[in-house]
C-alpha cells in the first residue's frame, strides 16, 4: 500500500464523509471519485515514499486503514449497483420472453384464420365447392379427430365393407361425432366431366349414408399427392381437430384403439404418426411406384428418407394448417406417401413411429389382440392393403376388432 501526505488524507477523508449514508450519490459519481482518489494517492505517493523513508518518519497505521476502507466501500458500492442493474437486465429479459410467447400465440391463431380463408377460396383453379363455401359461413366444427378415408368412384364394395364392419353408420356416425369428437368421412373428388355418371352415382350414395367429403379434385391415381394435399386443406377448414387422419378404404381400424394411441400424443405441437419406412427411390419407368424426380435423391440404388407408410398416418392440426396454408408452394412427388413426409422433413416436427398402425391380417393382428395388445389397423404388406378386402373384411374385423363399444368407452 502507497502511503499518502497528511493533508491529503484530510482532504480524502472529507470526500468519504462527504459519501456517507445521508448523501446519496449516484453510481457514476462514486465510481469517478474512487478513480480519482486512487490516481491522486499513488501520483503523490510516489513522489514522498523516498523522503519519508530518508527520514525515518513513521506513516500512522491509520492512513493505511482508512485508505483500505474507503476502496472497500466504492467496491461494495459498485457491486451493489451492478447486481441491480443485473436484477433490472433479468426482469427485462423475462419480459420479453413473454411478449414472445404471447406473440407466438396470436401467431398461430392468425394462420389457422388464414388457412381457413385461403382454403374456402378453393384451389388453384380458383374454383370453390359447396363444402368449402359452407364451411366460410359458419364456425369450425369442434372435433378430436376427422378420419379422412381415400377411396374412388369403382369402390363402392369396398366403402360398402367398411360400412358393415369397423365404420359406424347413420345415427350411431353423427352420434360418435357429436357426442366423441370422431368424424370419418369418405374422401372423393368428381370425374374428368363433372356431373356425369360417376358423379351421379356418388351423389345418390351420399344422400343415402351421409359420410362424403367432396373435394373439389379431379380423381386418378396419379393425382394422389395432390389429393392429399387438398383433402388436409379442407378438413381443417371445416373442422377443429387435434389430428386429421387419412386411411385407405382397403385398411380394417379399431376406433378404440386408434383414438386412445392419439390421445397419448395430445399435448405435442407438431406430430407426425404412422408406421415410418425408408424404401428404395425406383428410377426405372414402368414399374410401380416409380419415380420421375429420382436424381432429386442422390445416386441410384438410394432411400428415401423416413416417412409415414401411406396405407394409413395421422398429423396434428398445425401441421395440417402449414399444409392448407403453404399448399401453393408444397411440391408433390409421384407418391403421396413421400410427398407428405417431403413436407415435413425441414420442419420440426416429431416423427412418432407407431406399429400399431401397420399390423398385419389374421394371424398376426389376432395373436396380438390375444395378447392384450389390440392393433389400430391392419393390412397385408403384399397388397399395400388388405388383400380382396371386400371378401375378408369381415372375417379380420371378427378376428381383430376390439368390439363395437370400445371407442364409445374412451375417455377424452
Amino acid at each position: 500500500m502507497q502511503p499518502v501526505w497528511p493533508w491529503k488524507q484530510k482532504q480524502l477523508d472529507n470526500e468519504y464523509r462527504k459519501m456517507r449514508p445521508g448523501k446519496a450519490l449516484s453510481g457514476k459519481v462514486i465510481f469517478v471519485l474512487c478513480i480519482a482518489s486512487f490516481f491522486a494517492g499513488s501520483l503523490f505517493s510516489s513522489r514522498t515514499w523516498t523522503h519519508y523513508k530518508d527520514n525515518n518518519h513513521n506513516i500512522p497505521d491509520d492512513h493505511f486503514t482508512n485508505l483500505a476502507k474507503i476502496t472497500t466501500d466504492c467496491d461494495h458500492n459498485n457491486r451493489k449497483l451492478v447486481e441491480g442493474e443485473s436484477v433490472d437486465i433479468m426482469g427485462e429479459v423475462t419480459k420479453t420472453h413473454q411478449a414472445l410467447q404471447s406473440l407466438d400465440k396470436t401467431i398461430s391463431a392468425l394462420e389457422m384464420e388464414l388457412a381457413v380463408a385461403r382454403t374456402s377460396k378453393g384451389d388453384e383453379d380458383g374454383q370453390n365447392n359447396k363444402l368449402e363455401l359452407r364451411a366460410s359461413n359458419h364456425s369450425l366444427q369442434k372435433a378430436f379427430v376427422v378420419i379422412g378415408i381415400n377411396t374412388a368412384f369403382s369402390s363402392k364394395k369396398r366403402r360398402d365393407s367398411l360400412r358393415q364392419t369397423w365404420m359406424p353408420t347413420g345415427d350411431k356416425l353423427k352420434k360418435m361425432e357429436k357426442e366423441k369428437g370422431i368424424v370419418i368421412r369418405f374422401v372423393i373428388g368428381h370425374s374428368a366431366t363433372t356431373g356425369g355418371v360417376l358423379d351421379k352415382a356418388i351423389d345418390a350414395e351420399e344422400d343415402e349414408h351421409q359420410d362424403f367429403l367432396r373435394l373439389n379434385h379431379v380423381e386418378g391415381y396419379h393425382q394422389l399427392s395432390t389429393k392429399t394435399r387438398l383433402y388436409f386443406s379442407t378438413a381443417i377448414s371445416i373442422w377443429d381437430a387435434s389430428f386429421y387422419v387419412k386411411v385407405d378404404d382397403d385398411v380394417h381400424l379399431n376406433l378404440g384403439m386408434l383414438v386412445t394411441s392419439l390421445a397419448r400424443h395430445r399435448s405435442k405441437p407438431r406430430v407426425y404418426i404412422g408406421c415410418m419406412k425408408s424404401g428404395p427411390v425406383l428410377s426405372q419407368k414402368g414399374v410401380k411406384y416409380h419415380e420421375p424426380e429420382y436424381w432429386k435423391f442422390g445416386e441410384e440404388g438410394n432411400k428415401y428418407f423416413r416417412h409415414a407408410t401411406g396405407q394409413i398416418y395421422a398429423i396434428s392440426k398445425d401441421l395440417a394448417a402449414y399444409i392448407s396454408i403453404n399448399s401453393p408452394i408444397l411440391h408433390r412427388y409421384a407418391n403421396e406417401d413421400v410427398s407428405l413426409g417431403a413436407w415435413f422433413i425441414g420442419l420440426e416436427v416429431e416423427h412418432v413411429d407407431d406399429r400399431s398402425l401397420c399390423c398385419g391380417t389374421p394371424p398376426d393382428c389376432e395373436w396380438k389382440a390375444r395378447a392384450g395388445n389390440v392393433c389400430s389397423a391392419s393390412f397385408d404388406w403384399s397388397c399395400s392393403g388388405i388383400c380382396k378386402s371386400v371378401e375378408r373384411m369381415k372375417d379380420v374385423h371378427t378376428a381383430c376388432g376390439e368390439g363395437d363399444d370400445a371407442a364409445w368407452n374412451v375417455h377424452l
